[in-house]
C-alpha cells in the first residue's frame, strides 16, 4: 500500500511540477510582451516628443537661417607628381584627390583651403557689413590685428564676467620635424588665452602657461609635446583647473598635464602629468555636467578606444570610475556636450594630420552605452563631408537663446605650416533622425540626429543673447 501511494505522489508531483512550469513559462511570455509593448509605447512617446520639438525649433526665423545648407564645387587641377613631403602626409586608408591637393603645399587650388591675409577676418579690418560673419578657413585676426593662436582648444564661459575665454595651442613658431619618420611639430610655445564677450571679438589675454625653455626634464619642456588644452571652473575651491595632453617627441609618454590657477587669465602653476586610470591617454578633453561633475574623455589603448570618467571634487585627478567606449573603433578628437538630457559627442578617425569623416554619437548616461549616429557633416560636397570640411573637432559650444543650437569648434591643420592652421566654426543643430540604426536600442532611436552645417560665411543670429 505504501508503496503504490509513494508511486502516486511521484507522479502527481511531476504533473503539478510540468503544470508549473507551463504556467512559468506563460507568465514570463506575458510578461515580456508587456515590457516589449511598453517599450514600444515609450519609444513611440519619445520619438513624437523629438519630432515636436524638432518642429518647434524649425519655426524659430533664427534657426532656419543657420540650417541652410551650401554646396562647394572645388575643381581639382589635373593630375601631377606631388613631392614626396605632401605624398608622406597622406594616409592610406584616403585615396580621395581632395585631400591629396590639401596635403599639397605646392596645389594650385591651395588658396581655397588656405586664403590668404588679404581676406583677413577681425575687429580691426574693414568689414562693413561684413562685421561679425564667420569665414571658416580663412585667417581670423584678435583685437590687436594678429592671427589668433589657440589651436586645438576649448571654450570657458566665466558666468560672473558675463566673458567667454577661448584656450588653446600657441603654435607661432616654424614647423619641422624631430626626425625622418617623426611628424610635423613645433616646439612648445604654451597655451594661449582669448577673451570675447561676442565670440567673434577676440582679446589676446596673452600665454596662459608657458613651456620650459632649459629645464629638459620638465613636461613642458619645448621638446616635448602639448596638445588640447581645456579649462574648467571648480565652484567649491574657487580655482581654475587645466587639463591637456603631454607627450614626448616620439608620442610615447601618452599622458594628461594639469595646472591650477586662480584667475581665468592666469597665469596657470604646471602641477605634474599623469596617466589616468593607468592607461595611455593621448586626445582628451574635459566636460562639466549640469550637477557640476567634470568628466575626463580621453584616447587610449593606442588610440583604439575611448575612455571616460568622473574627476574628484577638486578636479585634479580622476577617481577610480571609468568606462571603456567605442572599443575597437580608432576615434580621436572628443568634442561632448548635453542638449535635454541626453549626451553627444563628435570625433574624428585617427590620421595623423590628414582630415577625416567625423562621426557622432549619442548616451542616455555620460558613462555610457554609447551609439554611433554617422557622419554629421551636411553641405559642401561628398569629399569635404567625408573629410569634415578639411577641418577635426576640437569643441562644441552651446549657443544661448536657441534651443538644439550650438557652434562646432574644428581645426583645419596646416601640416606643412602648423603656425598658419585655421579655424572652421559652423553651426551644429540637434535635430532630426540619425543615420544608422542603433545597437541598443532594437534599431530605434530615442534621440535626435546631430547636424553640422556648412557655410562659406555665416554669423551668429542678431540678439542671440537675449533671445528667451
Amino acid at each position: 500500500m505504501s508503496g503504490n501511494w509513494g508511486q502516486f505522489m511521484s507522479r502527481f508531483a511531476v504533473v503539478s511540477g510540468t503544470r508549473c512550469s507551463i504556467t512559468m513559462i506563460v507568465w514570463c511570455l506575458v510578461a515580456f510582451l508587456l515590457l516589449l509593448n511598453l517599450h514600444s509605447f515609450i519609444n513611440h512617446t519619445n520619438r513624437r516628443a523629438i519630432t515636436q520639438t524638432n518642429m518647434k525649433i524649425r519655426l524659430h526665423p533664427l534657426f532656419r537661417e543657420l540650417e541652410q545648407v551650401e554646396e562647394e564645387n572645388i575643381q581639382i587641377p589635373p593630375p601631377r607628381k606631388r613631392s614626396p613631403r605632401a605624398a608622406k602626409r597622406k594616409p592610406r586608408r584616403i585615396s580621395s584627390t581632395l585631400v591629396d591637393e590639401f596635403l599639397d603645399e605646392n596645389s594650385q587650388i591651395r588658396h581655397v583651403f588656405f586664403p590668404d591675409m588679404k581676406t583677413a577676418i577681425g575687429p580691426n579690418k574693414e568689414m562693413g557689413n561684413e562685421t561679425f560673419y564667420f569665414y571658416p578657413g580663412r585667417v581670423w585676426l584678435d583685437t590687436e590685428g594678429n592671427p589668433i593662436q589657440a589651436h586645438g582648444g576649448g571654450i570657458l564661459f566665466d558666468e560672473p564676467s558675463k566673458t567667454f575665454y577661448w584656450y588653446g595651442e600657441y603654435k607661432d613658431g616654424p614647423t619641422y620635424h624631430a626626425h625622418k619618420k617623426g611628424a610635423a611639430r613645433v616646439d612648445i610655445i604654451g597655451v594661449g588665452c582669448y577673451s570675447s564677450k561676442d565670440l567673434w571679438t577676440w582679446k589676446n589675454e596673452g600665454i596662459v602657461l608657458a613651456g620650459e625653455e632649459t629645464n629638459e626634464r620638465h613636461d613642458l619642456y619645448k621638446y616635448n609635446v602639448l596638445e588640447r588644452p581645456k579649462v574648467v571652473f571648480n565652484e567649491k575651491t574657487g580655482k581654475y583647473v587645466m587639463w591637456m595632453h603631454i607627450d614626448d617627441t616620439n608620442y610615447t609618454k601618452a599622458s594628461t598635464g594639469i595646472a591650477l590657477s586662480d584667475y581665468p587669465t592666469g597665469p596657470f602653476e604646471y602641477l605634474h602629468s599623469k596617466r589616468p586610470h593607468g592607461f595611455d591617454s593621448r586626445d582628451m578633453t574635459i566636460f562639466k555636467d549640469d550637477d557640476n561633475i567634470a568628466y575626463l574623455i580621453y584616447s587610449s589603448e593606442d588610440n583604439s578606444e575611448l575612455h571616460i570618467g568622473p574627476l574628484t571634487e577638486d578636479y585634479l585627478d580622476v577617481t577610480n570610475v571609468y568606462k571603456r567606449i567605442l572599443v575597437g573603433q580608432h576615434r580621436e578628437a572628443p568634442a561632448i556636450f548635453k542638449h535635454e538630457g541626453t549626451y553627444y559627442m563628435i570625433t574624428s578617425g585617427c590620421t595623423g594630420w590628414a582630415p577625416n569623416d567625423a562621426l557622432a554619437h549619442a548616451a542616455e548616461s555620460i558613462l555610457g552605452p554609447w551609439e554611433t549616429m554617422g557622419n554629421p557633416c551636411v553641405g559642401g560636397s561628398k569629399m569635404f563631408r567625408l573629410a569634415t570640411f578639411m577641418a577635426q573637432s576640437t569643441f562644441v559650444i552651446p549657443l544661448p537663446g536657441i534651443p538644439g543650437s550650438f557652434i562646432f569648434m574644428a581645426d583645419r591643420w596646416n601640416p606643412a605650416d602648423l603656425r598658419d592652421s585655421r579655424y572652421v566654426w559652423l553651426p551644429l543643430i540637434v535635430g532630426g533622425t540619425p543615420d544608422r540604426p542603433l545597437d541598443y536600442n532594437f534599431g530605434f532611436p530615442l534621440w535626435s540626429r546631430v547636424s553640422v552645417y556648412w557655410h562659406r560665411k555665416w554669423r551668429i543670429p542678431p540678439l542671440w543673447s537675449s533671445v528667451k
